[in-house]
């Protein structure tokens, strides 16, 4: 898996408006520097993040960190009892950017607003839909693809992609970048739902807390505040160290780390073989790259 030879994390957002604060990119290479942030004047869109995608270095491994589909397994649909559930997750794709066409900014409002769709999130801490939970459910939690149920073997607590309440959850910015990843066409291969492929660059869904632990001294260490406790993960994950100091926000110092981790990650062959992964799955709700 040595063939990739630069390595890009994204630290992503689902929240409304047309440049995002909370969108952080950081590329690494093979030359052994330091991972770096690649900024703008203004902060970041998500057009311009998938404008960037169109325009990788060659053999770029992305790494976005948000969810690259919604459970499917444990109903046997995204959606049970609608209708126009979809098969796939290419297909799911499809709908939420087709019902967030009129959305600006790649938002995803009119999708969780929809008359059948929103049955199934979590809006608020008093508005939940009534499909949000599987019937018989044992948990309050909402439901979870086998990906998420691996990241709890690191001590992690993912959040169902369902659920929009809360700092933690994730649902808005997986709904936000499945419209990205629709409009990329098929012109960056996303792994698992596309087979990867023997050269070329591939995107792969990642989860920045595990990135981190990877580079953590502290068991449970997750975020990254300062230059100095940036670098020590760096130092842990055996990257030089970035220039700096004081205070970082939080969404640099992921991508920054998440980066260094990539570069680690992608010569593990057992990365791209986890246990639970099917080709079902693969095609339906996909995979966190690095969760075994």
């Amino acid at each position: 898996m040595t063939r990739f030879q630069h390595f890009l994390a994204i630290d992503w957002s689902g929240a409304k408006g047309e440049r995002q604060k909370g969108i952080a990119l950081a590329i690494a290479g093979l030359d052994g520097k330091p991972p770096k942030l690649i900024r703008r004047n203004k902060p970041w869109s998500r057009e311009e993040v998938l404008t960037f995608l169109f325009d990788l270095p060659d053999n770029t491994l992305v790494g976005m960190d948000l969810g690259i589909s919604l459970p499917f397994a444990d109903a046997g649909a995204f959606f049970p009892a609608w209708t126009q559930s979809p098969p796939d997750a290419k297909s799911l794709w499809a709908l939420i950017d087709d019902i967030c066409a009129s959305d600006p900014n790649l938002e995803a409002g009119s999708f969780v607003s929809h008359t059948q769709a929103s049955r199934y999130f979590r809006h608020s801490r008093d508005l939940i839909g009534d499909r949000f939970h599987l019937p018989n459910a044992t948990t309050r939690e909402g439901r979870f693809r086998h990906a998420e149920r691996a990241q709890r073997q690191y001590g992690l607590r993912p959040v169902s992609n369902f659920n929009l309440v809360g700092a933690a959850q994730v649902g808005k910015s997986s709904l936000t970048g499945m419209r990205l990843l629709h409009r990329l066409d098929c012109k960056l291969p996303v792994w698992p739902i596309d087979p990867l492929p023997s050269n070329g660059s591939v995107l792969v869904e990642i989860y920045t807390s595990l990135a981190a632990l990877a580079g953590s001294q502290l068991k449970g260490r997750s975020k990254f505040r300062t230059y100095a406790d940036l670098n020590a993960a760096l130092a842990a994950l055996g990257s030089p160290n970035v220039r700096g100091e004081g205070a970082i926000d939080d969404h640099s110092s992921d991508a920054l780390v998440s980066a260094a981790w990539l570069r680690n990650a992608a010569n593990d062959q057992s990365r791209w073989s986890p246990a639970g992964l099917t080709p079902e799955i693969a095609r339906t709700e996909g995979w966190t790259f690095g969760a075994l």
